[in-house]
């Protein structure tokens, strides 16, 4: 009898993803092609990492490395150059028009401005808060938008001057950040499970949208046509949320320890990475209000970050092998496992 229901399930499964595959063919139509992971590609170190970041314009991957940023040209895995002196690297941001890319340092508390075309520094910002972590460029703002993780607040920096020009707070850890067509900008807030929105023009808090729901909201991400953003959360599960009105829309679930989102328009899919069981959830929009979970692709525990390349509908996300974590200390209590060197790699996932 056991083994008949573990069949059932499977079949059920697997036609519910039949299903998912469809509505997504039926509402791009594109075809309902699976993702696979494509390409490996291998770098030096045993660094830990956060974020990962592809520029469009020069198709390279941008790798943080604990202390300095790896970039690979995203076509050929190969180096390309290296980011040095980012003490406790965090994320990316690009102002293409500039020819500028902003990078958090959350030790150092700065943030490193550089030339994309050469890779060269140009400045350094001393952030406005300890832990300058989550970043995002809204061109229609010209402001580059800062997570400060230990100082309750957002920040934004004038890309012309290069200067801090407004800092918000928000009433608890924030994390990631996304914007929508009318000059608002939202944060997820890590300890108080909310989503905070701002006027990035006023440079003011309008709400706090709370998702009590979704325990430690890290990655978001944003659907600006349909006004939805995406929440993805500790408990195994993404929150889909009204940009206009702060409303909960919907509830699915993804894989354990995410912390990024995204969302391709084109496709009409929401990507989640989840490193504690090394999956990617992949959600169809079906509608504004309606979302199926599409696929869970197998890709490496630990890769809980990712980035996407909304032209060529690819995702790239990062991981290792891990050793024993090191002893716990006053001033760090959870340690990380050690990264075994020679393991550290990108993945490539694309359709099929």
């Amino acid at each position: 009898m056991k083994r008949k229901h573990v069949l059932q399930s499977l079949i059920a499964a697997g036609v519910a993803s039949m299903l998912a595959l469809a509505a997504a063919h039926a509402a791009t139509g594109e075809p309902a092609r699976p993702f696979e992971i494509a390409k490996h590609y291998g770098l030096d170190g045993a660094e830990n990492w956060d974020y990962v970041a592809y520029d469009p314009v020069r198709h390279h991957l941008f790798v943080s490395r604990d202390t300095h940023v790896q970039v690979i040209d995203a076509r050929t895995g190969k180096l390309v150059g290296e980011i040095e002196n980012t003490d406790g690297v965090h994320g990316f941001a690009f102002v293409q028009d500039r020819k500028l890319g902003f990078v958090t340092n959350g030790r150092a508390n700065t943030i490193t401005v550089i030339n994309l075309d050469t890779l060269k520094v140009v400045d350094t910002i001393k952030a406005a808060g300890p832990d300058p972590d989550g970043i995002l460029y809204v061109p229609a703002l010209q402001r580059v938008y800062i997570s400060n993780g230990h100082d309750r607040s957002v920040s934004a920096i004038d890309v012309a001057t290069r200067k801090v020009v407004a800092t918000m707070a928000v009433g608890g850890k924030p994390e990631a950040l996304a914007a929508d067509n009318h000059g608002h900008v939202f944060v997820n807030v890590e300890d108080t499970s909310e989503i905070v929105e701002m006027d990035g023009k006023s440079s003011s808090v309008l709400a706090h949208w709370s998702i009590a729901q979704c325990k430690e909201p890290t990655g978001l991400a944003i659907d600006t046509t349909s006004e939805r953003l995406f929440a993805v959360c500790g408990n195994q599960r993404m929150e889909v949320v009204d940009a206009a009105s702060g409303r909960s829309v919907a509830e699915v679930p993804i894989g354990g320890h995410p912390d990024a989102a995204a969302f391709d328009p084109a496709l009409k899919l929401v990507f989640s990475s989840n490193g504690a069981d090394g999956t990617l959830t992949v959600v169809h929009e079906d509608d504004a209000d309606h979302y199926a979970v599409a696929q869970n692709l197998r890709t490496l525990e630990g890769a809980k970050t990712m980035t996407l390349d909304e032209k060529g509908h690819r995702l790239y996300l990062v991981s290792s092998k891990f050793g024993p974590a090191p002893a716990a200390t006053a001033d760090n209590p959870h340690p990380r496992p050690s990264v075994i060197p020679g393991t550290f790699e990108v993945l490539v996932a694309q359709r099929k």
